[in-house]
């Protein structure tokens, strides 16, 4: 009879670390990070495909996104996540030419040392972000899907889940 109290008070301790454990996952993953998979190449060289990183849901809550801000984000076509980098902000103008990003009319392209190949001929005409809106480009600019290509080309300040701190698969790194 003590060998069967002893067992059930060790499932009882058990069980209760099991529901502690899943209730911190939960609020840990619903209010302080978001975990993704970036399954393209379409943030290489800073991401790989297949990268697992971690996004902090904190980022934002003082502050918006700041340019090239790498966040993790609702698609404005689809829902699915995605990992892209922060380029244009609220009420700016973003134009492409000859694969180069100008903001605002500004003669000198934005210094985007992160793009890890010359980037192909592509002109966009000027669009402006709406107030509450980003726009947001893959760092392998030639084979991304993004705010260039989409249908609803702007990131609603709300879709936007967090901002990517690091990669933790396969190796760890610090954004």
């Amino acid at each position: 009879m003590m060998q069967l109290a002893n067992i059930v008070k060790e499932i009882k301790s058990w069980a209760k670390c099991l529901v502690f454990a899943m209730v911190f996952s939960l609020l840990l993953t619903q209010f302080i990070i978001v975990n993704a998979k970036v399954p393209t190449g379409s943030m290489q060289d800073s991401i790989m495909p297949n990268d697992r990183v971690v996004a902090s849901r904190l980022s934002y809550l003082r502050s918006e996104p700041e340019r090239f801000d790498i966040v993790v984000f609702r698609s404005p076509d689809s829902r699915k996540l995605y990992v892209k980098r922060v380029i244009g902000l609220p009420g700016e103008t973003v134009k492409i030419e000859a694969g180069r990003v100008f903001i605002n009319d500004d003669p000198t392209p934005l210094h985007d040392s992160f793009v890890p190949t010359e980037p192909f001929e592509e002109y966009f005409e000027p669009v402006t972000v709406p107030e509450g809106s980003f726009y947001v480009l893959g760092d392998n600019r030639n084979y991304s899907s993004d705010s260039r290509t989409w249908n609803n080309m702007f990131v609603p300040g709300d879709d936007i889940l967090g901002r990517v701190v690091f990669r933790y698969f396969p190796n760890i790194s610090l954004f």
